[in-house]
């Protein structure tokens, strides 16, 4: 294999092995299964999930698994847009999701989009997410009834060059942690 086509192939597998990782993130969530949800994240991980929860990937598994289960009957995260941006052992990603749950009393159903800005880095040939930033940016009427207003607990999404997704190197604010 020439070097061009074996460049091309890395580049192929890199992108298949983050794209996966974020499968991974979306069964681990909805099966409630706390070690492929971790799969996809550096055991050192960070995960800025707005009201939800910021800080350590261990610990926001914890919340958000227990939240998950207490309150929705199931879940399902379901990824639509995904652009990846690699540049040697670091990867920036935006992938766009759609979250649909029906839960365990009423209000039965809920729904909300946005988008989960990554960076990956690859360590020993591995590449997992560093750290994490939930954009949400529709929410239906019952968990926002005021519109956007009940977003701001997450990093604002904008529509411009401001918006978070074009920060390099995507860091988390560790003043803005919960736990």
């Amino acid at each position: 294999m020439d070097a061009e086509a074996a460049a091309i192939a890395r580049e192929m597998k890199d992108r298949h092995e983050i794209y996966d990782c974020v499968m991974r993130y979306c069964r681990g969530i909805d099966r409630l299964d706390r070690d492929m949800l971790l799969s996809a994240y550096h055991p050192d991980a960070i995960d800025d999930h707005g009201s939800t929860f910021v800080g350590p990937v261990a610990d926001f598994a914890d919340v958000v698994l227990k939240m998950h289960e207490t309150h929705q009957e199931f879940t399902q995260h379901h990824i639509t847009n995904h652009r990846c941006e690699l540049d040697g052992d670091v990867a920036h990603t935006e992938s766009y999701y759609l979250f649909r749950c029906l839960n365990r009393a009423p209000p039965w159903y809920n729904i909300s989009s946005g988008r989960y800005l990554d960076r990956f880095e690859r360590r020993e040939g591995r590449w997992a997410i560093a750290e994490r930033v939930c954009v949400v940016e529709v929410r239906d009427e019952i968990w926002g009834p005021e519109g956007n207003a009940g977003n701001s607990a997450y990093v604002p999404a904008t529509r411009d060059r401001g918006d978070p997704s074009y920060r390099r190197p995507l860091t988390i604010d560790r003043a803005r942690f919960t736990a």
